[in-house]
């Protein structure tokens, strides 16, 4: 099969004829439909994940159609899956109560594993995987990925997002824009901030009611002057101090932080202790969603609820992958790119 194979770092990822991956007992081989090119594949394409090194194939956004299935798997061949980036165990008891997405033992493609820039993927504990609607194109599925439900799982059981509350959104990425088209669908009011007015302008655009340049103005002062007192939740999607201390410091008394962006580095950052004390905060992290959670996503793409397909910006083949990686070393359009080329 075709697949793009990280050689070294910060460079082209280069696109080779490898052997096909071998299929789990307890998982499936799924021919690869679509995959997003997300912004953690980025930290491990410049060498900052500690999972990712040379010779490994990234991407952890994808969906399918099962070409192989183990003697312990779920599904069978033929079935079109959609894939959440965390692979719980199943038996442990983070599955076992309903946060797969906490499981010790979980697996990540693209992370120790390989990923989903290929023709194909095998994917143990297939009992994450969820059947994809016809009427979902593979597309939008794939560009759900992280992003989406990330955003999902934070608004609504980290920070339980109430009508008419502001919810401010540090980031205009894949998971920024989630937030905000999420968060409008939940009733809640949003303030936007980033510093490349496009992409303030796009996200104003798909209703979000503010927005804040963090180029050229004072982020906390802004957001406290537009809701009057402060975020009720706020929402970082970056994973840098001064995305998450300009997160902090924009809550209103008894407000929520969320921390949504994967943290460079050690992950180690100086934040602004004394807010989060003297107000009273509510400090959560959040990463990825329980795949339980996945058809009540899908069903309301599918009634109309919500319209997801801002998100996809651009569909593109395996080769322009690197392109893609690249152009987030710096300021970047909005919108994110799907690898659904793989020929």
């Amino acid at each position: 099969m075709k697949a793009a194979v990280l050689r070294e770092f910060n460079a082209d990822l280069s696109i080779e004829t490898v052997a096909d991956p071998q299929c789990p007992k307890n998982g499936v081989v799924l021919e690869v439909l679509a995959c997003g090119v997300c912004r953690s594949d980025f930290h491990g394409w410049v060498g900052h994940h500690p999972k990712v090194n040379p010779g490994d194939i990234m991407g952890h956004e994808y969906c399918g159609v099962v070409v192989e299935a183990g003697p312990e798997a779920q599904h069978k061949v033929g079935d079109r899956l959609i894939a959440p980036f965390i692979l719980g165990c199943g038996t442990c008891i983070s599955c076992q109560t309903g946060v797969s997405n906490t499981c010790a033992d979980q697996v990540t493609p693209g992370f120790g594993m390989a990923g989903a820039y290929a023709q194909r993927i095998a994917v143990p504990f297939d009992h994450n995987l969820v059947p994809l609607p016809d009427s979902i194109a593979p597309s939008l599925a794939a560009g759900l990925g992280c992003r989406v439900t990330t955003a999902w799982h934070a608004l609504t059981d980290r920070a339980n997002v109430r009508i008419g509350e502001w919810v401010a959104i540090h980031g205009t990425g894949g998971i920024g824009l989630s937030a905000l088209l999420l968060g409008k669908m939940l009733g809640a009011r949003v303030v936007v901030v980033d510093v490349v007015q496009e992409k303030l302008d796009y996200a104003l655009s798909l209703g979000a009611d503010a927005s804040v340049n963090a180029a050229t103005e004072n982020v906390a002062e802004a957001i406290m002057e537009i809701t009057n007192g402060g975020a009720h939740v706020s929402l970082e999607a970056l994973g840098i101090e001064q995305t998450t201390n300009a997160s902090v410091d924009c809550l209103r008394v008894s407000g929520r932080h969320v921390h949504l962006g994967m943290p460079a580095g050690d992950g180690r950052m100086t934040i602004n202790v004394r807010a989060i004390y003297a107000k009273q905060l509510s400090f959560f992290g959040s990463r990825g969603m329980p795949s339980w959670k996945y058809p009540s996503l899908l069903d309301m793409i599918e009634a109309g609820r919500v319209d997801l397909s801002p998100l996809v910006a651009r569909e593109i083949d395996l080769a322009s992958a690197s392109n893609e990686l690249r152009a987030m070393t710096g300021d970047t359009s909005p919108g994110t790119a799907v690898i659904t080329d793989f020929s």
